[in-house]
């Protein structure tokens, strides 16, 4: 059974989410404020927080640097802060997923379990080699991609950029965290880059690129790739 720390300070959101958390099959530990989820994070042996970012004694970010500091289990934000600044700082200091309140239960689910899938993937002690999602096949460990059975041949950085997102499937990768990791740290700044290079692997890889299922973006954050 997966056990979820579910941390918001507003009471009647916490237990609505306990209780419909419990009935989908899930131990559910909760948290009122940051330092209640601090204690509940390094002694209740959570597998995914869910995190309100606007706690009363905490800020959720700071929460979230901490839990860093010793787990990389995955966090999801849940926050009514709408500007994707917040949001890209949250996902820049280690969280995994973003829902914004208003939300429905059903999308908490749906980001639950890509976390999950995480979890099992990093359980087995293997990394991702392969993954073939109809339209498209990776095959990581040789270096290769095909498309309805024909090689394709991507540019180092194409490949760079869809390595790092086929071994996060689901998972939301930043503008910044994609630029530092293939470019450096010198070129944080120039997201134009990846419209460019995201725009040429839509067109060797998507069925329709403009309207692309596998390589998403989430506008003014980053990208997603959802198998």
């Amino acid at each position: 059974m997966t056990t979820l720390l579910v941390v918001d300070d507003e009471p009647q959101l916490l237990r609505a989410l306990q209780i419909n958390l419990q009935a989908e099959g899930y131990k559910v530990l909760t948290a009122l404020d940051g330092l209640a989820a601090l204690q509940h994070a390094a002694t209740g042996h959570p597998d995914v927080v869910v995190l309100d970012l606007g706690l009363p004694d905490i800020n959720g970010v700071d929460i979230i640097i901490k839990i860093r500091r010793s787990s990389n289990m995955p966090i999801i934000v849940l926050s009514a802060r709408h500007g994707s600044e917040d949001k890209v700082r949250a996902l820049d200091a280690g969280a995994d997923d973003y829902v914004t309140k208003p939300f429905g239960l059903d999308e908490l689910l749906a980001r639950l379990r890509v976390a999950e899938r995480r979890l099992r993937s990093d359980g087995d002690g293997e990394a991702v080699t392969a993954v073939d999602v109809g339209d498209f096949s990776v095959d990581l460990a040789n270096r290769k991609v095909t498309r309805d059975g024909t090689p394709v041949k991507l540019t180092p950085r194409e490949w760079a950029i869809l390595q790092l997102l086929v071994r996060n499937p689901g998972r939301l990768i930043t503008q910044q965290q994609m630029l530092k990791k293939i470019w450096g740290p010198a070129y944080v700044s120039e997201t134009h880059y990846l419209r460019v290079y995201m725009g040429q692997l839509r067109r060797k890889l998507e069925a329709d690129p403009a309207r692309p299922r596998h390589l998403l973006t989430e506008a003014g954050m980053g990208y997603r790739f959802e198998p």
